[in-house]
């Protein structure tokens, strides 16, 4: 049941970036600056953060932490390019194809990071059936650009 939950949320999760998208243009478009909006809805998001650790009591290791390997430290940065440019792409190259795009690319490294164990990713070779899984992706992306 516990998978199943998971399951649930981590496509409400894929289902809200649209809309966090769209709501970040606006932003963008009404303040006239794509990074700014970036950064207010970063902002914004460290804040809902700050609250649900307080309101629920989380615990940190800050040894822990401080043990962390330095590239791990980097997430934030692609987490800020990551938003930034669905920014300007989402106005530019339509919602479809911006998160078309987003979801191939996500595949793509999944898939290599499952291959080669990257990062603590749970091991799954590569086979001809997650390409072809992988080529339909971009075959639906190519027919929501064209239709």
């Amino acid at each position: 049941m516990e998978r199943v939950i998971w399951i649930i949320l981590a496509f409400v999760a894929g289902a809200f970036l649209p809309m966090q998208a769209g709501m970040n243009n606006k932003l963008a478009k009404t303040g006239g600056s794509p990074v700014h909006a970036s950064m207010i809805s970063f902002a914004i998001g460290v804040l809902a953060l700050v609250a649900y650790i307080f309101l629920t009591s989380q615990n940190i290791s800050w040894k822990g932490i401080r043990e962390a390997p330095t590239y791990a430290w980097a997430g934030g940065i692609l987490g800020a390019f990551y938003v930034t440019v669905i920014v300007l792409a989402f106005p530019k190259i339509s919602p479809g194809l911006t998160f078309g795009l987003v979801v191939t690319g996500q595949l793509l490294i999944s898939m290599l990071m499952e291959h080669f164990q990257i990062m603590g990713a749970q091991p799954q070779s590569i086979s001809v059936g997650r390409i072809i899984g992988l080529a339909l992706i971009v075959g639906g992306v190519i027919m929501m650009k064209k239709f």
